[in-house]
């Protein structure tokens, strides 16, 4: 990740909890963004996996200014640049495409690529970033891979993301090099399509008291 906004970073360090949220209802997005704030969280990762992505983080972030909407599942330039115009305050893929990160770069959105192996990582410390994605985490080794990749790249943040859920999630958070999760059991897609926004806010609060627990 390139650190442009340093707001968000702290956010990420502090709560180490993203919602990876996928969406086909962009008329719920002002509620969905309400139930994440009130189980504690102001970030949120609005998934290019359906066709309303970008209407949503634009919804998001003109509805409610002080949350940091990112896009994920992003695979192209051309997403990528639907996503910064909907207003994305940060950019996330399943793989490592230079072109999408050239092209953050410039834009000076941060970008989290996905890295699963050492050589991925070192493509990626390459291109000038410091900051991926681990995933699909549980598929590749879980929180023991990301603590054993973390040995041979020091000065590497991680963000697990899949398969994780409230019965792994310490695992990965107590980890040092592990800048935050991303899952999407709080805010599940039936769960937004049934509009269960209580369920919602009490699913991410207790994800953080989790996370904060000694």
């Amino acid at each position: 990740m390139v650190k442009t906004n340093d707001s968000l970073y702290s956010a990420l360090v502090d709560k180490k909890l993203v919602p990876v949220i996928k969406i086909s209802d962009p008329d719920s997005s002002e509620q969905l963004a309400d139930a994440l704030i009130t189980g504690g969280l102001s970030v949120a990762e609005v998934t290019f996996r359906t066709g309303c992505a970008a209407e949503v983080i634009s919804r998001m972030k003109n509805s409610r200014p002080g949350m940091f909407v990112g896009a994920g599942t992003v695979l192209t330039v051309a997403q990528a640049e639907a996503a910064v115009s909907a207003g994305a305050d940060f950019i996330v893929s399943p793989g490592l495409d230079a072109d999408v990160v050239r092209y953050c770069q410039k834009a000076a959105v941060p970008v989290v690529p996905g890295c699963v192996t050492p050589t991925e990582i070192t493509a990626a410390l390459a291109l000038g970033l410091s900051t991926v994605k681990f995933f699909p985490a549980s598929s590749f080794g879980g929180a023991a891979a990301v603590k054993a990749l973390s040995a041979p790249f020091p000065d590497v943040a991680f963000i697990p993301t899949g398969g994780i859920d409230m019965r792994n999630l310490r695992d990965y958070t107590s980890l040092g090099c592990v800048l935050a999760v991303g899952g999407s059991f709080m805010a599940t897609e039936k769960l937004i399509a049934d509009k269960a926004w209580d369920e919602i806010a009490a699913r991410t609060r207790s994800a953080l008291a989790a996370i904060c627990a000694p």
